[in-house]
């Protein structure tokens, strides 16, 4: 029943705060984003599934669930491909099952030679004008050197210093992702990703091997600002069985009134 009248609620919401009107799927290619990814489980996630499948439908958006890598598929052959032989006593099967999908994903866009794709975790709540602000963010996208990803989200509730920002421009270089909730990233950096994956197989929950990959250099990060998306494990509006935060009205108030805080004052301490 909670579940229920949490789902009543989210759907409620998309009429609320998200862009219905997004424009057709024609729009997003147009752009060149010719894949839209959501990282999923086959089991224990029927609600993010029901909430997907209605936001995404409600805004015109083709996607497809991905869930190739879902523990009830793990086999030697498949996790040894990406994973160091130690990964299972380090991390749990939901977050290698986590960064596998967002990996198998990678493998769709190289194999479908996407220039550009969107990859979700089940659990997005889109703020303002998505469609807007996906169509700055692509043009701009499109004076970077190919290599790249692009965080939409605004999970870690940090944002480009307020003296860096210009108006006009989306994009800020940066040295860590903000998590992998929501993000864009182009054809090059899924190659050269699967291609270090050959030589450096992972060990970490996908936040971190992201932010590994950039400490090597391997992909570039920007981060969109302002930001496109919010995690609803995060935000209070659902629970996620592999984060430890909580939802609910008393998360809900906990979350806004950090976004406030970090959006409207410890930012400007930000140099």
């Amino acid at each position: 029943m909670i579940c229920e009248n949490a789902l009543g609620i989210l759907l409620t919401d998309i009429n609320k705060n998200a862009e219905v009107e997004f424009g057709n799927q024609n729009m997003l290619k147009d752009l060149g984003i010719e894949g839209i990814y959501v990282v999923h489980a086959l089991k224990g996630y029927e609600v993010q599934e029901q909430w997907v499948n209605k936001l995404f439908a409600d805004n015109d958006m083709d996607f497809r669930f991905v869930t190739d890598g879902d523990p009830s598929k793990f086999t030697d052959n498949l996790l040894s491909k990406y994973f160091n032989p130690s990964i299972h006593n380090i991390q749990s099967e939901g977050i290698v099952s986590c960064t596998l999908n967002h990996i198998l994903s990678y493998e769709e866009i190289v194999r479908n030679e996407h220039k550009y794709s969107l990859v979700f975790e089940n659990d997005p709540y889109f703020l303002n004008n998505f469609q807007q602000n996906i169509s700055n963010i692509v043009r701009e996208a499109e004076t970077l050197k190919p290599g790249f990803i692009i965080s939409l989200e605004n999970t870690t509730l940090k944002f480009p210093s307020p003296y860096k920002r210009k108006r006009g421009k989306y994009l800020y270089e940066a040295d860590t992702g903000r998590c992998a909730g929501a993000y864009l990233i182009d054809l090059q950096a899924a190659r050269v990703v699967l291609d270090d994956l050959k030589t450096k197989k992972c060990n970490d929950i996908i936040d971190w091997w992201h932010n590994d990959l950039i400490r090597r250099d391997i992909i570039k990060m920007y981060w969109a600002h302002p930001p496109l998306v919010e995690q609803c494990s995060h935000n209070g509006k659902m629970s996620s069985t592999i984060s430890s935060k909580n939802f609910g009205w008393k998360r809900q108030v906990r979350w806004n009134l950090q976004k406030f805080y970090k959006t409207y004052v410890l930012q400007w301490f930000r140099f």
